[in-house]
């Protein structure tokens, strides 16, 4: 699989920067992280709550094979359309903490589009944690999606 999502990673630093260029435009890019029922498909999650507005919340739940549940929830601080969305996410029940992030969208032409994600962790060993998973895999395939998935609606 070709890794499109490119994940920038610096030592000793609790953050990352990722980022995706698509061959959608922004305003579908913008939709797969705001409208609930495509959120649900391209995450293949159940979506119990998306408020996506400023002072909004989410609570997304997933059931891995084994039937085990995942809750993943946050509060989201700020979401200008087509632009900017800034929000925590938390996975319950793990070690992983909250992480702050910051999503931009930017048109690089009618048809294309560049999604950049600052990710902040509580610390650096929580961060390094992160890329031990198979995180940046599972970026790229959930980037795959969502391009699969809104080039249907395109």
């Amino acid at each position: 699989m070709e890794l499109k999502t490119q994940i920038h990673a610096k030592d000793g630093e609790q953050e990352l920067h990722i980022t995706r260029q698509f061959d959608l435009p922004v305003e579908l890019i913008f939709k797969a992280y705001v409208e609930a029922d495509i959120v649900a498909q391209w995450m293949g999650t159940n979506v119990i709550k998306l408020e996506a507005k400023r002072h909004g919340s989410y609570q997304l739940e997933t059931t891995d094979p084994k039937g085990n549940k995942h809750r993943f929830s946050g509060t989201i601080h700020d979401c200008t359309p087509q632009q900017k969305i800034i929000r925590t996410f938390e996975m319950e029940g793990t070690p992983f903490g909250v992480q702050l992030e910051i999503y931009t969208f930017e048109a690089l032409s009618e048809s294309t589009s560049k999604l950049s994600m600052h990710v902040i962790y509580e610390s650096v060993a929580l961060r390094d944690q992160v890329l031990q998973l198979p995180f940046k895999q599972g970026i790229n395939m959930a980037h795959n999606r969502i391009e699969e998935l809104l080039r249907k609606q395109k």
